[in-house]
């Protein structure tokens, strides 16, 4: 292909995540001629195989737990079962929805949205297999790399051929699989067994750590384990699964070493959840002069430059926290340098939430961060008990903490309860804000909320 074949673009972006697809609307809005090279799915993993779908599925499974609790409500409850394939159609529907509305912000946005295999051949320079078997040439005169990251498949003899499930094929399932062994006990694997165990599947969790949700505090652990643990969810943890026998689908058989001595775990299906790998292999890098870091990720500096001239990385790929929300911010990010200002990812705040039923959300630093890093800290915790709204529900389950600091900010957020994205947005204002504690405790909040709760929280707020 000659150089009269290169097609030349102002912005050429590598994958359509939360940042890409962000940044092409915007960039093309503003009379930037863009362009987005997606391999698969329109608007990334979120929207088509992560995030998204597996909330709607999740919902599923709450409702099903709901009539697994009906006489707790007063309801008899009577035969009934769970169609699989109904709850699959309801996830597809949406995701088609979102996908139409992609589709329509890049026509009228002016995006030119390539859908191919895309990888560099020179500085600036992306080669593009469309899925039509046909080849372009592009050339920007800035470039955004966006293209993520994907399951991690251990290197275990016996794994590969066994064809496990990841997050994508465990969301298409339209049967309940009879016994559902996950190796990994990581958000991804704690929100998937939670549900599947809701919809009838045995489940069991193995885990190299020595508790699920390492990184969070022991009481957050604590009650993670034992909220899934009364809904029957089975873990073996530090686990090293040293073999794998079978098909996942049909039979499998895994060989696992705990705590020296080996056990058999049979199950019907596999589902690996052991992390994630940036997809930067095979996409020519090196010829674009962008470095990566000894773990695969694309080098980048706080305003999410690479080691190349107008080449940024963002979301995933770029080492990023891996939340929708942070690739989001990421995209503000570039599009601020790119048009020549100085916004930077240092000290950027970044809230979380698992979405187990109850869910988990904290916003700055944990206890065990605190101490770590020898901050002192005032510590308030109450139990999801003492918030009426949730006894109103018979959610009860869980708790609340927060950590304020000697000028009475709040440096620390942590809930497990109902709603607790919900109540952690709050708090995340309130920090944002650099309002003391004492606002909160002190407010007027409607009767009977949920965020009502933060201020049974705030007024035990230790001395």
């Amino acid at each position: 292909m000659t150089e009269t074949n290169v097609q030349e673009y102002d912005l050429v972006i590598l994958g359509s995540g939360a940042a890409g697809k962000l940044l092409s609307w915007t960039m093309a809005s503003k009379g930037m001629k863009t362009a987005v090279i997606e391999r698969k799915y329109v608007g990334g993993a979120c929207p088509n195989i992560a995030c998204l779908p597996s909330k709607n599925v999740i919902h599923s499974a709450k409702v099903a737990s709901y009539f697994q609790r009906s006489e707790e409500f007063g309801i008899r409850k009577d035969n009934w079962t769970i169609d699989m394939a109904t709850v699959r159609e309801r996830k597809r529907k949406m995701v088609d929805g979102f996908v139409d509305v992609h589709l329509d912000n890049y026509k009228n946005s002016g995006t030119d949205l390539i859908m191919g295999e895309g990888r560099f051949v020179a500085p600036k320079t992306i080669e593009v297999k469309l899925n039509d078997g046909t080849v372009r040439l592009l050339r920007g005169k800035k470039i955004l790399i966006n293209t993520g990251t994907h399951a991690l498949i251990p290197a275990i003899p016996g794994l590969q051929e066994a064809n496990p499930l990841t997050h994508i094929e465990a969301l298409e399932q339209d049967t309940i699989p009879d016994h559902l062994i996950i190796m990994g006990g990581g958000f991804i694997g704690l929100e998937f067994a939670q549900a599947m165990r809701r919809f009838g599947s045995q489940v069991t969790i193995i885990d190299r750590s020595d508790r699920i949700a390492p990184r969070e505090d022991d009481d957050v652990a604590e009650g993670l384990y034992n909220l899934l643990s009364q809904e029957g969810i089975k873990f073996i943890m530090n686990a090293q699964v040293t073999q794998v026998e079978g098909k996942s689908g049909a039979s499998v058989k895994l060989r696992v070493t705990h705590n020296g001595s080996e056990k058999i775990i049979e199950g019907t299906h596999l589902l690996i959840a052991a992390g994630r790998i940036p997809n930067t292999a095979g996409i020519g890098l090196e010829l674009a002069k962008v470095e990566t870091t000894p773990n695969s990720y694309i080098k980048v500096n706080e305003r999410l430059e690479t080691t190349a001239a107008d080449v940024w990385a963002g979301g995933e790929v770029a080492g990023s926290p891996q939340f929708t929300h942070i690739s989001e911010n990421d995209f503000h990010v570039v599009a601020d340098n790119i048009q020549g200002g100085k916004s930077v990812t240092t000290g950027r705040q970044v809230p979380f939430v698992l979405f187990t039923d109850p869910e988990y959300a904290r916003i700055g630093l944990s206890e065990k961060e605190a101490k770590e890093r020898g901050i002192p800290y005032r510590l308030a915790k109450v139990p999801f008990s003492a918030v009426f709204r949730a006894q109103t529900i018979g959610e009860t389950y869980g708790f609340m903490k927060a950590l304020i600091d000697s000028n009475d900010q709040i440096i620390g957020f942590s809930v497990l309860g109902a709603e607790a994205g919900e109540l952690m947005g709050a708090i995340q204002i309130a920090m944002i804000a650099k309002l003391p504690y004492t606002a909160l405790r002190d407010a007027i909040f409607a009767h009977p909320t949920m965020v009502e709760g933060l201020i049974q929280l705030f007024i035990r707020v230790q001395a």
